[in-house]
């Protein structure tokens, strides 16, 4: 395909920043962004193993803590709704609530009403975000939760806890939005430079390791990530 044909689909603003950075020779802009697409491409599965590996463990953990099993859907009263989560602007004024948890299923239970589909914790678990996983490590939900979410973690390093996690989690977190909205990772500014998509997958491989450093050795034969690094950096 020409490049003036890929550049009408993808629209010039997009491949501007691959053409700045390839010197603008059009082959070259072509490989980069292919190269960005197959990296991006090469997280997916060890992302997909995180959020439900993550989900899972921090389901157990607090179906424990809480002694129910429907704790998801029970709490949208209780944690979710403490009145700790709700605190003044002062640069506006306004009264904050962080009730995000508690809309996300909120949300989940009003998709499963309109498409008429009973409503259980299995399908309300199943249905949230990386972001609501990952929230709660934050220092809000956390306290509300005595901390009861780095137990998801048996294998952390002495001198880490929730700051070290959570930093990672939400580092990940946007990282995958920027993959699944295409947005480039192959750049430092207009410079190709691949360090920031090697420190996600460090911190990848961090979390998978402090949760059970078994599944680095099971997801060995479906990680290809820096095969496809090593690849594009020799283009």
């Amino acid at each position: 395909m020409r490049f003036q044909t890929v550049q009408l689909y993808l629209s010039s603003q997009r491949l501007d920043r691959y053409l700045i950075a390839s010197g603008n020779k059009k082959a070259k802009t072509i490989r980069l962004y292919k190269a960005n697409l197959k990296i991006a491409q090469a997280f997916h599965p060890l992302l997909g193993i995180l959020e439900v590996t993550l989900r899972n463990r921090i389901n157990t953990i607090l179906s424990v803590y809480f002694n129910d099993p429907d704790w998801i859907t029970n709490q949208k009263f209780g944690f979710m709704s403490d009145p700790s989560l709700s605190y003044f602007d002062r640069r506006t004024g306004q009264r904050i609530n962080n009730d995000f948890l508690k809309s996300s299923i909120e949300k989940s239970e009003r998709r499963f009403q309109r498409l008429r589909l009973q409503i259980t914790s299995g399908k309300i678990i199943a249905d949230q975000t990386f972001g609501f996983w990952t929230d709660l490590f934050e220092v809000h939900h956390y306290r509300l939760l005595s901390g009861r979410p780095i137990q998801v973690f048996s294998n952390l390093p002495p001198a880490h806890g929730r700051r070290e996690v959570c930093d990672r989690l939400n580092k990940i977190r946007q990282f995958r939005n920027r993959i699944n909205h295409n947005e480039p990772i192959c750049f430092n500014a207009n410079i190709i430079d691949f360090t920031y998509v090697e420190d996600i997958y460090q911190s990848i491989n961090d979390i998978l390791i402090w949760i059970d450093p078994e599944l680095i050795k099971w997801i060995k034969n479906i990680d290809s990530i820096l095969i496809k690094i090593q690849r594009a950096k020799n283009i």
